[in-house]
């Protein structure tokens, strides 16, 4: 059996930050596929392709990976359980209609990009059941443990969730005379975490020449409502970055600029790790 994330841990860790990539995961089950109306290519379109890739360095720098192994077309980790849509599962009763479930990108998706329908007909309810229990729970639960050692040692806990945006998804936003912000960071509009780390992460990406904008178009989602509770010391910031920047969105490949990102990703995680109390533990273990 396919394991449901992959979790790479610093020799030692360091700081209480914690790096989580939710949709990069890229393992398509055959049987997922034939089931599918779509080619390969475009049930990857929803997919952070080679997020993970471009936070790799975060073990290096003393903090946790977290990724998915799973793709988002399968299964949304950044979803509640709850958010089942009946339009694509059989026998889901009366459930509240979120956007989410009525565009059809529950934790169970019924379309990716662009609005494409991924199945024929409707998933058994079992078959979304067994999905849920065998990765949506083990990755949250290894999250859950990652926040609660981080903030058992050093205090508090901090989960930096690295997605990718289409390019395309700005079109909408971006103003005549404006810049195209090249990364989003959703606090869920100061909710979600400390204003002070917030801050750490946009000039870090501003210092690296960026456009950053904040909570426009995306505030954060399940992982940013779930983990960002200031009051209690755990923080959530959700990071969208362009994918044009470093991909070939059509090809869904590495374009000329990766490295320059990935180097520019590890800055910005280097920067935030330093800025974080957890940067001098506590106690020792």
């Amino acid at each position: 059996m396919h394991p449901a994330y992959s979790l790479k841990c610093p020799a030692e860790t360091t700081t209480s930050v914690v790096v989580a990539s939710p949709h990069s995961g890229r393992h398509y089950p055959r049987s997922f596929l034939r089931t599918s109306m779509l080619d390969e290519r475009s049930i990857r379109s929803s997919e952070d392709a080679f997020m993970d890739l471009l936070v790799e360095d975060a073990p290096r720098l003393g903090a946790p990976l977290l990724a998915a192994e799973y793709p988002r077309a399968y299964i949304d980790l950044n979803r509640s359980p709850d958010e089942l849509d009946p339009g694509v599962i059989e026998g889901v009763g009366r459930v509240v209609q979120t956007p989410r479930i009525s565009s059809g990108l529950g934790v169970i998706p019924r379309v990716v990009a662009n609005g494409r329908a991924i199945y024929r007909g409707k998933l058994a309810r079992a078959e979304a059941d067994e999905r849920i229990a065998r990765i949506w729970h083990p990755y949250h639960d290894a999250l859950d443990d990652l926040m609660n050692r981080a903030q058992g040692r050093f205090g508090e806990a901090v989960v930096l969730d690295f997605h990718s945006m289409p390019h395309e998804a700005l079109d909408s936003v971006v103003r005549p005379g404006m810049r195209r912000p090249e990364v989003v960071l959703g606090d869920r509009f100061g909710a979600s975490a400390r204003g002070d780390l917030v801050d750490a992460v946009e000039a870090a990406f501003l210092d690296a020449g960026l456009v950053v904008s904040r909570n426009a178009p995306f505030a954060g989602a399940f992982v940013t409502q779930r983990y960002g509770r200031p009051s209690r010391g755990w923080h959530a910031v959700q990071i969208e970055i362009d994918r044009s920047l470093y991909m070939n969105e059509r090809m869904i490949r590495p374009n000329g600029n990766f490295e320059t990102v990935k180097r520019i990703v590890t800055s910005v995680l280097a920067r935030v790790i330093e800025a974080t109390p957890g940067a001098m533990p506590l106690a020792a273990e």
